[in-house]
């Protein structure tokens, strides 16, 4: 279930961990891509799923953001009502989530009464704090639709310098991000009619950011140790900036209603009124919200979104309550996400471009599946990249091969009947045989239970994605472990030895599912089920005292003779053909599908009209063989890292491009003929003396690309930290041979001559390098590797390499 069962009410308990979780609240307009999914509802309840697994007192608030002009504009296109659009749109995002096995423990709306109540009541008290001024604005208005126009019912021209997006909306720009005025924009038109409104007087009442700004930044500089650097970045530029008085009011009939005399005919601005949403919808889960939401010493307020509400969630809403002067519970922790782009652009709402929630649903690619790939892909620091390449290689090689092959191994050998295996009951041990006895064994425990201390240390950051990456480490530490024990002859020779590799396999089995159950909840259902294991009574990560010791000891997990169910495949091979279906299948925006299904539709009924049939009632044969190939296409080879023709390169001269500040231009030997010129853009993170006559590690066949008048031939390889505020170059030995190839030891083949930017090679492949605790280049903990041995970086540690 994606909501929990309606039971009691979770309240804060004294003495507990006493989690808050929100994600920011969808817009209930439209459906909801891939990119809201992962940006906000997604990542906070695999954080909820890791509190819950942990014995943390968590609840998680969500619900549809209903008012505001957005609603009213879509209600215009599809000619009914507001409310009826908000009932129409919510019970779709519920549809999706619940597909997606989100765990809301309330899933509201802010079309509900207990909106008006809670909005109205912050609002009397910034009233009588003084905390509001009246002013008159300049809005424009639209003569032929008589009526004040809202933010989102003008677009035009965005007046930022470099920028001049020609359909900016009046409340920001989606391309560059700037918050605007309506009365901003060049070339304004309504939305509604397309003519040009003209601007016209209007009363509004004001939150005075500028006055509670002291209390503010007391605030942010308590907590902001906790948030992520995106949040850092963006409120400190708003502070930087200068906070300006803020409108809270529109003239609009579709929100809560200004308990005002005055300007009882306007409704708050959905900004002041939609994170007000988090503590209504907690008000419709229980009657003793204010033990969630005023109550900063026993609760922490965690809090997931994209980095377009940033400073709603760090400035407005925290000057917001802090205004009312009672005891708020206030964000502790800000988990804040960038872009998830797809394939050669922009995931787009509005303008249809994308895989949304109910494309997902309708591939019959499973839940699982996409939870995994849009949590590896997670945008934590920088921009990522959904690819259809990239979703096939990550289902084949680490949820199929790496993953699925572990479990399926471990369990289809217990269930083999006796005298192949051990006919589904989970073996005893020998007396007097323990893992001190087996040295692989013994280390296997060792490094698990050093990965599922990384793996709580990352998730109490909220450093998911890293999270997943070790969990998925022990799955390759699994396969290894099998592979050096050769379970399958020790069952012929050394049955004793073998009970003792497959209890500890099976146990090891058992962490993995709960380690992932964050991740892939629908996955460890099923394994527990292989298991013959309840998820209600079993999955726990950890004892009543919060250990999680039972990760030292693997072969004690599961008890002898236990009987398991019975194993099935986990996941299935996504092969090319449907790669490619789905690519077409989604390419362009929502309304060029439906222009191609209809051309289609056509076409077939065109087909059907010629068609003849013989007397017979046999069709007639095909005048081209069935096995004529000639036209066939030639398969598109697997994406593997040994595609890539990384070399050792020596620059032989570096200096400043002459026309952009923060590129180098290099001159590189790669061990041809002629140097190759490489534009980097390094100037910020390395002085141009530490340039010169340096080793390097080169990728040669990325298609050239011209920057800034130069082409660049190629492309230097270097690490960055977490938050890209250090960059290293990846360095082969100094002894290492120029011009020869960085191999991956156990992955073969030729490089492509030219990698096709259309296959997203190296978009897929870069994902997984990145350097390691010890500083070694590693693509999947495999080193880049020369002659002279592998290579390295100076002191970035799990830094992502591009």
């Amino acid at each position: 279930m994606a909501a929990n069962d309606r039971k009691t009410p979770k309240l804060p308990v004294k003495g507990k961990r006493n989690i808050l979780i929100t994600s920011a609240l969808p817009y209930v307009n439209n459906v909801p891509h891939l990119g809201n999914i992962i940006g906000c509802v997604l990542s906070a309840d695999v954080y909820a799923r890791y509190c819950r697994l942990r014995g943390y007192n968590a609840i998680y608030i969500c619900g549809t953001d209903e008012y505001g002009t957005a609603t009213e504009t879509k209600a215009m296109e599809e000619n009914c009502s507001p409310k009826e659009i908000c009932d129409k749109y919510h019970a779709i995002h519920k549809d999706i989530y619940e597909w997606f096995d989100i765990s809301f423990d309330e899933f509201g709306r802010t079309s509900a009464p207990q909106q008006t109540e809670v909005c109205q009541a912050i609002f009397k008290r910034l009233l009588d704090n003084k905390w509001l001024s009246e002013n008159t604005m300049q809005q424009l208005y639209c003569d032929t639709c008589k009526r004040f126009l809202a933010d989102r019912l003008v677009e035009g021209i965005c007046p930022t310098p470099g920028c001049e997006y020609d359909s900016a909306r009046g409340d920001q720009c989606e391309k560059c991000g700037k918050l605007l005025n309506p009365t901003e924009l060049k070339t304004p038109r309504c939305k509604v009619c397309q003519n040009t409104p003209r601007i016209r007087d209007t009363d509004h009442l004001f939150l005075e950011l500028p006055l509670l700004r002291e209390k503010l930044e007391k605030y942010i500089e308590e907590v902001k140790g906790s948030w992520s650097s995106n949040a850092k970045q963006t409120t400190a530029s708003w502070l930087r900036e200068g906070l300006k008085p803020r409108c809270i009011t529109r003239d609009l009939k579709w929100g809560v209603p200004v308990p005002h005399e005055k300007y009882s005919d306007k409704v708050f601005y959905v900004w002041f009124d939609a994170p007000i949403g988090y503590v209504s919808i907690t008000a419709c889960y229980t009657t003793e919200w204010e033990k969630w939401w005023k109550n900063p010493e026993n609760v922490e307020l965690y809090q997931f979104m994209g980095k377009d509400n940033v400073p709603f969630h760090t400035v407005m809403f925290p000057s917001t309550l802090l205004g009312t002067g009672e005891n708020w519970t206030l964000m502790k922790t800000i988990s804040v996400t960038e872009y998830l782009n797809y394939e050669a652009g922009k995931f787009s709402k509005s303008k249809g471009i994308g895989v949304f929630g109910n494309d997902a649903k309708d591939t019959n690619i499973p839940v699982e599946v996409w939870r995994y790939y849009l949590l590896t892909n997670r945008p934590e620091v920088s921009d990522t990249l959904f690819t259809w390449p990239d979703l096939q290689a990550k289902l084949n090689s680490e949820l199929l091969n790496n993953l699925g092959n572990f479990i399926n191994r471990v369990l289809s050998f217990i269930a083999k009947p006796e005298g192949q295996g051990y006919d589904s009951a989970i073996p005893a041990l020998a007396d007097g045989l323990s893992s001190e006895s087996h040295d692989p064994t013994k280390k296997l425990a060792e490094r698990i239970s050093a990965y599922v201390d990384q793996y709580i240390e990352e998730m109490e950051k909220v450093r998911l994605k890293q999270g997943l990456k070790i969990a998925m480490a022990i799955s390759t530490e699994g396969n290894g472990y099998l592979q050096e024990c050769e379970f399958w002859r020790l069952y012929k020779e050394n049955k004793p030895l073998c009970s003792l590799v497959m209890k500890t396999a099976v146990g090891v089995v058992y962490i993995l599912a709960c380690l992932l159950e964050p991740f892939m909840p629908s996955l460890t259902q099923e394994v527990f089920k292989q298991l013959n294991l309840s998820t209600e009574l079993h999955l726990s990560l950890c004892d009543e005292k919060g250990d999680v010791n039972k990760a030292k000891i693997p072969w004690e997990i599961l008890n002898a003779g236990h009987k398991i169910g019975k194993p099935q495949p986990l996941f299935k091979e996504l092969k090319d053909e449907d790669v490619e279906f789905y690519r077409k299948k989604f390419a362009g925006s929502q309304a060029d599908r439906i222009l191609r299904a209809e051309a289609e539709a056509g076409k077939v009924a065109e087909e059907l009209k010629k068609t003849k049939i013989s007397d017979g009632g046999k069709k007639k044969s095909s005048s081209k063989s069935s096995n004529d190939g000639k036209n066939k296409a030639a398969p598109e080879p697997e994406i593997t890292i040994s595609r890539l023709d990384i070399r050792v390169g020596l620059i032989k001269k570096a200096q400043k491009h002459p026309d952009a500040d923060s590129l180098y231009v290099e001159e590189i030997d790669v061990g041809e003929e002629q140097p190759r010129t490489v534009v980097s853009g390094l100037v910020k993170y390395i002085p141009l003396e530490e340039m010169q006559n340096r080793k390097v590690c080169v990728l040669c066949n990325l298609k050239p690309a011209t920057m800034r008048g130069i082409k660049s031939q190629a492309m230097v390889l270097a690490a960055s930290n977490s938050d890209h505020t250090k960059v290293e170059l990846v360095e082969p030995p100094s002894s290492a041979k120029v011009g020869e190839r960085v191999t991956f030891p156990g992955f073969e083949g030729n490089p492509d001559e030219l990698l096709n930017p259309k296959k997203k090679v190296w978009e897929t492949l870069q994902v997984d390098l990145q350097s390691n605790g010890e500083l070694v280049a590693c693509y999947k903990d495999v080193p880049l590797t020369t002659s002279a041995g592998v290579c390295k970086v100076s002191s970035i540690q799990n830094g992502s390499i591009r």
